[in-house]
């Protein structure tokens, strides 16, 4: 009998974690005759048998798309098995593909084509939370969340989930950069008020107050991201100037002070600077750059 061949269309990510499937874990055998050899296939197991992922991260199917799947699996059959763990005699535990075993026991289905491989519990998790994440119906938030239990449960660093996911580092990083952000502007992202590019301008002020305000002028303006983005560099730039002290401006040395400061400085030769604080006081700054220098200039104005 042959093993089922890795198909293309599944995510390098996925592909990275179920790799080597043929060659590493012991595949069910389905018993044939004479008459009927089955080729590239994988065993039917009967839905009773199987348990769902205690580790599964979505929590909300879409009823309408289950019953849209059910019934093509009515006319079609299951055409990408599940994958499943094998637990005890006859009993199995889900891996990945929860949709497609709600939809076939919708479909009246009592048996299901399955992958059967061996996985302990870390592993299980890491590849329910990454079959997750492929979904193309998520948000920016979940796959952020998502992100995030990968990096805690699994004992990831970002680098290492980035390799795992076939993603940049820095894809990573700014997902999970999401999570820092208020609660009502995760909401906005999450329901799909904002973008992900109006997050990543609000993101980079250290002010709630003020992303909470892009947030309000985002909604009452409409603004695109290139707008909020615009909106973001003139908030920035007004805290700037907001948090630097003005410079104080020195008073003008009058020439007879300037006269004196000259002759100190052909005295000492070197740098003198006279500071006038008020009508009548002021400072004499001379800097010296050793302690042997210190000692000439002590030399000089000890002298008699």
């Amino acid at each position: 009998m042959a093993l089922l061949k890795k198909k293309d269309a599944l995510g390098k990510g996925i592909r990275a974690l179920l790799s080597d499937i043929d060659d590493e874990t012991e595949v069910l055998k389905i018993s044939a005759t004479d008459e009927d050899s089955i080729i590239n296939t994988v065993p039917k197991i009967p839905l009773v048998q199987i348990e769902v992922n205690p580790f599964q991260p979505r929590a909300d199917f879409n009823k309408e798309a289950l019953e849209e799947l059910s019934g093509s699996i009515k006319v079609h059959g299951v055409i990408q098995p599940i994958t499943v763990r094998k637990i005890s005699d006859k009993r199995y535990q889900l891996i990945s593909g929860e949709r497609r075993l709600r939809a076939s026991k919708m479909a009246g289905l009592t048996e299901i084509p399955a992958y059967v491989r061996t996985a302990n519990d870390q592993e299980v998790v890491e590849m329910a939370l990454i079959e997750n994440i492929q979904r193309e119906d998520l948000n920016a938030i979940e796959i952020a969340l998502t992100y995030q239990r990968l990096i805690d449960e699994c004992d990831l660093t970002h680098e290492n989930l980035g390799e795992r996911l076939s993603k940049d580092r820095s894809t990573v990083t700014n997902y999970l950069r999401l999570l820092k952000l208020p609660p009502e502007i995760q909401k906005a992202l999450r329901d799909k008020f904002i973008s992900m590019g109006h997050a990543r301008a609000i993101i980079s002020i250290p002010e709630v107050e003020k992303q909470l305000y892009v947030l309000k002028e985002i909604n009452t303006k409409e603004l695109n991201v290139r707008k909020t983005e615009e909106l973001v560099r003139l908030l920035s730039a007004k805290s700037t100037q907001g948090n630097s002290k003005p410079e104080k401006k020195e008073t003008p040395l009058p020439v007879a002070y300037k006269n004196v400061q000259q002759k100190l400085m052909d005295l000492l030769e070197t740098k003198v600077k006279i500071k006038k604080t008020t009508a009548d006081k002021g400072e004499i700054v001379i800097p010296f750059y050793s302690v042997s220098d210190l000692n000439r200039l002590l030399d000089i104005i000890e002298k008699d």
